[in-house]
Formats: C-alpha cells, sequence, structure tokens
C-alpha cells in the first residue's frame, strides 16, 4: 500500500488496521475549523494529485479506493468549506465509488470504511445515485447512517438537488427551497 493510502487512512480511521478502523468520529460530521486546517494542511497535495487523476490506481483495492474516495469526496468539503470547489470533485469520486461496488471491494471492509466508499453515492443530487446510496447504506446495518441516507434521498425527491448548496454553487433558491432552509435541521 502506498505511503499516502496509509496517511489517508490512519489520519482518517485512526488505524490502517480494518480491525481497528473507526466506526464514528465527531470530526466527519461537525463544522471544525481546526479540523478542516490539518486536512488542508497535510492533504492538499493528495487531494491535487487525485483531482488531476494522478492516483487511479489507487482504485485497484478495497482500502486504496477507500483512500481515493475521501480524498476526492471528504478532503475538499473540508478543505474548500462553503465554495463550489467543495463539490467539484464529486463525480470522479462516485465513478470510483462505483468501480469499487462493482469489483465487490465494499464486501471486504468494515464499516467505517464502508460507508465512506458509500457517501458519494449520498452526496449526489441524482435520484439514481440516491437510491443506490439507500441501499448500499442499508447494508451497514447501522439504523443511524441508514435514516441519514433517507433524508438525503428525500430532499433529492422533493427539490431535486439539495437546496443548501444553491448559494455556494450560485443557484437562485426558490420560495419552497428557502422555507425549507429555515426549518432545524434542514442542512447537512
Amino acid at each position: 500500500m502506498s505511503k499516502d493510502i496509509n496517511r489517508i487512512l490512519t489520519f482518517w480511521f485512526n488505524s490502517i488496521n480494518p480491525a481497528e478502523m473507526a466506526t464514528h468520529r465527531e470530526e466527519w460530521w461537525v463544522k471544525n475549523a481546526d479540523f478542516d486546517k490539518q486536512i488542508t494542511d497535510e492533504f492538499s497535495e493528495v487531494y491535487e494529485k487525485a483531482a488531476k487523476g494522478e492516483l487511479q490506481n489507487w482504485q485497484n483495492t478495497p482500502l486504496g479506493a477507500v483512500a481515493l474516495v475521501i480524498a476526492l469526496d471528504q478532503f475538499p468539503r473540508n478543505m474548500f468549506r462553503d465554495s463550489k470547489k467543495a463539490f467539484a470533485t464529486d463525480a470522479q469520486a462516485r465513478k470510483i465509488t462505483r468501480h469499487a461496488v462493482e469489483m465487490g471491494f465494499d464486501q471486504h471492509l468494515p464499516l467505517g470504511p464502508r460507508l465512506f466508499l458509500y457517501l458519494p453515492m449520498e452526496h449526489s443530487e441524482s435520484a439514481v445515485d440516491q437510491n443506490a446510496s439507500v441501499t448500499l447504506i442499508n447494508t451497514l446495518g447501522d439504523e443511524g447512517y441508514s435514516e441519514y441516507a433517507v433524508k438525503h434521498q428525500m430532499v433529492i425527491e422533493k427539490f431535486s438537488r439539495f437546496p443548501h448548496r444553491n448559494d455556494v454553487l450560485g443557484r437562485a433558491s426558490t420560495e419552497e427551497e428557502i422555507a425549507f432552509l429555515n426549518q432545524p435541521g434542514s442542512r447537512f
């Protein structure tokens, strides 16, 4: 395994040993400027290589695919928070997720890495991807993660996009979206 794959997995899951990988960390789900800065400082170069397609060989192993998805899907959400660049490599991440699932790589992973392998589908504004997300995340057997996947799916069913991204992506919000965004818990 490459040094950078090991660095990503150790940073994100606190271990490269699958049996010891984290299944939940608060930093994954809450806005934290220090965590964002740490990712930017430690992984900007890896992200840029991944974004340019220079790390595609990582997708040929289960843990390599997970590390590549984290570099393309999770890291930009932290590094470029509140900017459209946060979503710039989402399509690349989804392609790797599809490949990994087709190869059966997800079946060889513990809960934490499997979840992050699947998240590019949950982050998609496509109804087809949302359906895949719910199906995949339900296989984890974690009720909380499954409920969150369904919440994402319901937003896409209702609006065909995530309204909380509108400002960052320069999209006008409809009255219905504005009303939705004013509700508690409407943002991911």
